[in-house]
């Protein structure tokens, strides 16, 4: 059976299989091993957001600043209007010293936050 190509189903299995135990990892303070369960999630399902989102909180955490940006990027370029991944961003950045960065992100993070509202129709 580890012959036959992954289904989506059994891909996504996977991912979440290693996901949580990414996030037991992270709640027991194991940063490094769960950055690694978390790297096993995406490789079984690249579009994950969730542990995308993880990993890169992870690094963040680890102090690894330029991986955990490239990760959030990833995550932009999946879904544009995840303000998470904005959010994320603008704190990466400012942690860097890069406040255009940080300043961009943050308002592109505001202004989603703005439509979302608009369309629910809050009121």
């Amino acid at each position: 059976m580890p012959d036959d190509p992954a289904t989506p189903a059994s891909a996504r299995q996977q991912a979440e299989h290693h996901y949580y135990a990414a996030l037991d990892l992270v709640l027991e303070g194991h940063h490094e091993q769960a950055v690694e369960q978390y790297r096993q999630s995406v490789a079984a399902d690249p579009k994950f957001t969730d542990a995308l989102h993880g990993l890169s909180r992870a690094l963040q955490d680890l102090n690894r600043f330029d991986e955990a940006i490239v990760v959030a990027q990833q995550i932009s370029a999946i879904d544009p209007d995840d303000i998470l991944a904005h959010t994320s961003l603008s704190i990466l950045y400012q942690k860097k010293g890069m406040v255009p960065e940080a300043e961009a992100e943050g308002n592109k993070a505001r202004v989603l936050g703005w439509k979302q509202q608009l369309k629910k129709g809050s009121g």
